[in-house]
């Protein structure tokens, strides 16, 4: 088996590589996978609250709000949108979030920009903080320097 181009680059060099298998339908908003190699960031369950510990009282406010902590928790670790890998979506109403889906993909390009990792979404009956719409756990990978 031969290497692949991003197999020979140096380590520093390599960058997120969005996997789509031929023949696959164009996803939106997310990728089928990504390879990457680095320094793993692993993000738990954050929820869309400020530093107050106060909730928007909608589901796009909260999400805004949500991505901006994860934007926040990926600088702590020298990270950015871009490294993200992988996000799981728990919505505690899937019509809730299937009514807010068409601004949804604005307010995702506005914090997180056009960076679409792999993603899941999943309902759940509830959170463990009662005012929460949503909850997102997030990996990212950042590149060795």
């Amino acid at each position: 088996m031969s290497e692949s181009p991003v197999d020979t680059l140096p380590k520093r060099k390599r960058s997120n590589i969005v996997l789509h298998p031929s023949g696959w339908p164009q996803p939106k908003g997310y990728a089928n996978g990504i390879k990457a190699h680095g320094d793993l960031l692993f993000i738990g369950g954050l929820v869309g609250w400020d530093k107050h510990g106060r909730f928007p009282a909608d589901f796009v406010g909260q999400t805004r709000q949500l991505l901006a902590n994860i934007v926040a928790v990926l600088a702590e670790g020298g990270a950015a949108p871009r490294h993200i890998v992988r996000m799981t979506w728990y919505v505690r109403d899937m019509d809730e979030y299937l009514k807010a889906r068409p601004v949804l993909g604005d307010v995702y390009r506005e914090v997180m920009g056009d960076h679409y990792p792999a993603m899941a979404l999943v309902a759940v009956t509830r959170l463990v903080e009662p005012e929460a719409r949503l909850e997102i756990e997030t990996t990212a990978v950042v590149p060795e320097s």
